[in-house]
């Protein structure tokens, strides 16, 4: 798992992304404002960070653009912001940025843009003010767009799967898609064989209700057509 610094001057917000975080295995850092991100930076080397973008001291894309001509960005940055607009992600995809998510962030976007970041290479850009070649404008990740569009980005194909069936797995792609795979499998598994009782699932497998609900919605598991399955 990752060491992921996130930099909000939003206590709500660091407490909550924290735990989510936390909960998925990472180690998390915490800075409120530039300031101390820089001094966090220094000294951990974060694998990535979540940059809000309003902050009181130095704004987050000032400290991306810090970062990128110190060469000091050698980690993913995914950049936050509950008031920013297109231009605003795109110029931060232009420094170096490797997503931005719109605010409020669901968990399933936070989760999908950290997976993404993780798992590629950060692109170093030649230079902040590099020219725009006839007249287009500069390539924009696929995050972007979905986090600025209100979107959702595509999942693996799934194959239905009842009790009694089998199912093979991608062994080829990241660890984290496959093992989403087999707990989505995992699920669906036990879901269709206690006729969709949360009750007896949350026994079966050994969760409290609260994070199995919050688990099953993670992985995108379809309650309802679960218990139709075990009908």
């Amino acid at each position: 798992m990752a060491t992921i610094l996130v930099v909000d001057d939003e206590l709500g917000i660091r407490d909550l992304l924290s735990e989510i975080l936390n909960d998925e295995g990472h180690t998390v850092e915490l800075a409120e404002n530039a300031a101390q991100a820089r001094s966090v930076r220094a000294m951990l080397r974060p694998d990535l960070v979540l940059l809000d973008i309003w902050m009181p001291d130095t704004d987050g894309v000032t400290l991306l653009k810090e970062w990128a001509s110190t060469g000091l960005l050698s980690m993913p940055v995914i950049m936050m912001s509950g008031h920013a607009t297109i231009d605003t992600a795109v110029e931060a995809t232009r420094i170096g940025a490797t997503a931005f998510l719109e605010k409020p962030i669901t968990l399933q976007k936070l989760l999908k843009a950290v997976d993404l970041g993780l798992n590629k290479a950060v692109a170093k850009p030649s230079s902040l003010m590099a020219p725009v070649k006839n007249g287009a404008l500069p390539m924009v990740d696929l995050t972007v767009e979905v986090a600025m569009t209100g979107g959702s980005l595509p999942e693996p194909v799934v194959m239905d799967m009842g009790p009694q069936s089998m199912r093979s797995f991608n062994l080829e792609g990241p660890l984290r898609e496959s093992r989403d795979e087999f707990e989505k499998a995992y699920f669906e598994y036990h879901l269709a064989k206690e006729s969709g009782s949360m009750t007896r699932v949350a026994e079966k497998t050994g969760l409290e209700r609260t994070h199995l609900y919050r688990k099953l919605k993670q992985l995108g598991v379809d309650l309802a057509r679960s218990k139709r399955s075990a009908l």
